[in-house]
């Protein structure tokens, strides 16, 4: 297997980011545009419109346990980590991502949103165990 396909799930979390982004910035613009939020506000981002908020608040969700798989990912591809079963699980990670994102720009179903969190934060541990066992020549 090639050890750079670890990358591919790496540049679908980072398109995730850009989504959040891009939703953001249209929330924002339309809460300005409606005058729920002045402009002046975004300066400080001491508040955040209703509008807006549950998006910022998923925008820095994407920095938080994320960070563990970006570092996860890269140190597989170091040590020459990268196999199926690694892979899938970095993929699952992922998609429990995406499936978090949706519902928390959504519905903000906190029963759905906290079992994609918990699903993907599973995975992610189970991934670190394998890679403690791939460094100690268990796997």
């Amino acid at each position: 297997m090639s050890q750079t396909a670890i990358f591919w799930p790496m540049l679908a979390q980072v398109l995730l980011v850009y989504i959040v982004y891009v939703v953001m910035g249209r929330r924002r613009y339309g809460a300005v545009k409606s005058g729920e939020a002045k402009v002046g506000q975004y300066k400080m981002r001491t508040t955040e419109p209703a509008s807006s908020v549950t998006v910022a608040n998923n925008l820095i969700n994407q920095f938080e346990l994320p960070v563990l798989f970006y570092v996860l990912c890269l140190a597989l591809h170091a040590t020459g980590g990268v196999n199926y079963l690694t892979l899938a699980l970095m993929w699952i990670f992922v998609i429990s991502r995406y499936a978090h994102a949706w519902v928390h720009l959504t519905s903000n179903n906190l029963r759905f949103r906290s079992r994609a969190f918990y699903m993907g934060a599973i995975i992610l541990l189970l991934a670190w165990i394998w890679f403690a066992l791939h460094l100690l020549g268990a796997v």
